[in-house]
Formats: C-alpha cells, sequence, structure tokens
C-alpha cells in the first residue's frame, strides 16, 4: 500500500467544508479580543484563552514593539548556543520569584516545555502517571520519554492511589495533571494528590497553563489550593493569560539545571523571540499591578456558568472561566456551533478524540474585559439555538 494512501482516502473534513458545518482554521479578519471580525461577520469571541484580555494592552503591544525594534524578529539560535539573551535570564529570575519557586526555564512554546520537561527527566526504569483528561503535550511528552506511562481516572483519587501502589517501590515516579483541565474547567485535586505522591515515593508536576493569571490571585492552582509548597514543577504557557507565544518550567534549581541541559526540544528549537519575550515580563507587570482583572475573569466565570445551568444547559465539572456546554451528539454540537455563529457567537466545537465519546461539546471560555452587554447578548443567543433544537 501507498503510504499516502490514508491521507487520499480521509474524506471526513472534506465532508465537513462540503456541507458548510467545518469549524476550524477559520481566518480573523479583525480582533479586538473580546470581539473578532471573519468576512464580513462580527462575532463576539468567547473562544479564546484570552484570559486577562491582555492581547491589546497597551503596555504589553508596547513592550512587544519597542524590543522587536531593539533586537530584531529572532534570536536566530537555540537557547543552548546563541539563542539566549540577557532579558530570557531575567524574565526566568522573574517567574520563579512569581511562582514562588527557585529556579525557572523558558521554552518556546508550551508544548515543548511539557515535551522536553517530561522527556528529560523520565528514565528506562521510571514510571509516569497521568489523568485520564490531561493535555495532550503532556501525553506525547510520556511518549518521547524512555520511561512506563500509566493512567488513572479523571480526577478519581482511589484509581490513582491503585495504579500509584501497581507500581515497583525502588522504581521513579513521577505524577503529572492539568491544574486547571483545559475541556471541563475543572480542577485538579491536588489536595487529595499531594498526601498520595509522598506514601508511594512520586514527585509531582502540574501543567498550570489553564491556571496561572485566573487562580491563586494569578499564581495558579497550587497556591489557590494551599499546596505550592509540595509540588515539584510547575509548567505555565505564555499563550494564555500571558498574551504572547512560548512556556516555562519552575521547581527546585538543581532540576530545571538539570532540564536545561537534557531537554532536546530546548536545546534543538530557537529560542523565544525578543518581541514575545517582552510581551510576557509586561504581562507579569499588568498581572500583579492590576489584580482586579483576575477578580473579574472568575467573577464572569461564575456568571456565567450560573446562568447556562439556569437555562437548562449542561456545563459538566467547570469551576473555572472556561465553561463547556455538552451536547453530546457530534453531528448536533455541529449545528449548536453553526447557528449560534449566524447568530454572532464564536465557540468552539470539542469532539472525540479531544473529548470522551458521546461528549461532544462548545468549549466557551471567557476574558476579564468582556463587557455585561456581551454576556448578555451571549446568553440571549444560546437560549434561542438551544430552545430551536430541543437542547433546553
Amino acid at each position: 500500500m501507498d503510504l499516502f494512501e490514508k491521507c487520499w482516502n480521509w474524506t471526513e473534513a472534506k465532508e465537513l467544508i462540503e456541507s458548510g458545518f467545518y469549524p476550524y482554521f477559520m481566518p480573523l479578519d479583525e480582533t479586538e479580543g473580546t470581539e473578532v471580525t471573519i468576512g464580513d461577520k462580527r462575532l463576539v469571541m468567547i473562544g479564546s484563552n484570552n484570559y486577562l484580555g491582555l492581547t491589546t494592552h497597551p503596555k504589553v503591544r508596547n513592550a512587544a514593539i519597542e524590543a522587536t525594534r531593539e533586537f530584531g524578529t529572532s534570536c536566530t539560535g537555540s537557547r543552548f548556543l546563541n539563542g539566549t539573551l540577557a532579558w530570557h535570564l531575567e524574565l526566568e529570575k522573574r517567574l520563579a520569584e512569581y511562582m514562588e519557586k527557585e529556579a525557572a526555564l523558558v521554552f518556546s512554546t508550551g508544548y515543548q516545555t511539557n515535551l522536553g520537561t517530561i522527556s528529560s527527566i523520565l528514565g528506562r526504569s521510571d514510571y509516569v502517571i497521568t489523568d485520564k483528561d490531561d493535555h495532550a503535550s503532556i501525553v506525547d511528552g510520556c511518549r518521547l520519554s524512555f520511561g512506563t506511562m500509566k493512567r488513572f481516572r479523571h480526577n478519581d483519587m482511589r484509581d490513582l492511589g491503585r495504579v500509584l501502589a501497581s507500581i515497583p517501590p525502588d522504581a521513579g515516579k513521577l505524577v503529572v495533571v492539568d491544574g486547571v483541565f483545559s475541556m471541563g474547567g475543572d480542577i485538579a485535586h491536588l489536595p487529595e494528590i499531594v498526601p498520595l505522591c509522598k506514601e508511594y515515593g512520586a514527585r509531582l508536576m502540574v501543567d498550570d497553563a489553564h491556571a496561572i493569571g485566573v487562580l491563586g490571585g494569578g499564581k495558579g492552582t497550587a497556591v489557590h489550593l494551599g499546596v505550592n509548597d509540595d509540588v515539584d514543577l510547575v509548567m505555565g504557557t505564555f499563550s494564555k493569560s500571558f498574551a504572547s507565544l512560548g512556556g516555562f518550567i519552575a521547581g527546585s534549581e538543581p532540576v530545571i539545571h538539570y532540564i536545561q541541559h537534557h531537554a532536546r526540544s530546548l536545546i534543538f528549537s530557537a529560542s523565544m523571540p525578543p518581541g514575545n519575550v517582552a510581551a510576557v515580563s509586561a504581562a507579569l507587570d499588568v498581572m500583579i499591578e492590576e489584580p482586579e482583572r483576575i477578580e473579574r475573569v472568575n467573577q464572569i466565570g461564575e456568571y456565567m456558568r450560573h446562568e447556562f445551568r439556569k437555562l437548562g444547559f449542561n456545563t459538566g465539572p467547570s469551576q473555572t472561566p472556561i465553561i463547556p456546554v455538552i451536547i453530546g451528539d457530534q453531528n448536533a454540537t455541529f449545528l449548536t456551533w453553526r447557528l449560534l455563529f449566524e447568530e454572532g457567537v464564536y465557540t468552539n466545537p470539542v469532539i472525540p478524540p479531544a473529548v470522551p465519546t458521546n461528549l461532544s461539546l462548545l468549549r466557551t471560555s471567557y476574558m476579564a474585559t468582556h463587557t455585561d452587554d456581551q454576556m448578555a447578548f451571549v446568553l440571549e443567543k444560546f437560549e434561542k439555538v438551544g430552545k430551536m433544537l430541543d437542547l433546553i
């Protein structure tokens, strides 16, 4: 069989495109954060991870522009060789202080952060234990490692205990969980995970991509739940609350130093461009100087979750500004997405394998810069489409 035969025979996306229900790779002609323009249509954006609304903040924008003027558009090299700026080191120092850890290391993307961190610290005799709802980058980091991967049922502490008990006591063990799960919007049970890790001699890593800037006064899930000192590694991304591109890992200095010299996704990738580094640093300033943004995005999340449930929608286990609207059937999910799009609301349809079978949903997420009028508009359109399709 020709290697490309699978490509020629794959028609799912083309069928959706032809039917008018293809929701992916849509080009945005204009974006102001809370609203976007696609063609001649203006929509309220509730499908973005721009939680604090900082992509359009003047301080963040200007920092990126000035850094590009001063240093150009790229470092044209890896951190390992010629791609480290003094700004990278300063940002790492600031992030470590903010996250209340000894050290931090900046990668070019959040995805690369998980790939490099997990694959570099797991050896052939080691085990990594992940939540079944963990992000794809965690799964891929485990696959790239030489360790053995085991999984436990989502947020099921009894099952986590069972998996840990099945591993040889003298083996190296790393438990990796999302702090906030990107589809369900629920929070990892860190106060229960920590004692299990201690009981079985496992280290704990938390992917806080969707929690930094949102929970714990902006410092993430472990601070929010009061267990920061018991979490060994915290990962974060810059493509969400930090309004840029990149990622970082924070933890004890010897561990970060080791990752710095063994993570292939760091050593063999070009470093973060100056403009991105400057944007992150400016965003961190705003997070510290304007804590009301963090309060606002959580208030909006609580309000929208309450209103969706009052209308009769199933929002699953959400506890954060990520609020899934669970439809169930895949075709119904695409239809709901399309009707909302026509009504001026931008959502993200999510289908298996990104979510379990029969749990297709519309992922909605909110920004501190959303207005009350925009929220009222979204709820009005959801109610209209929900009644039209007998969803509520």
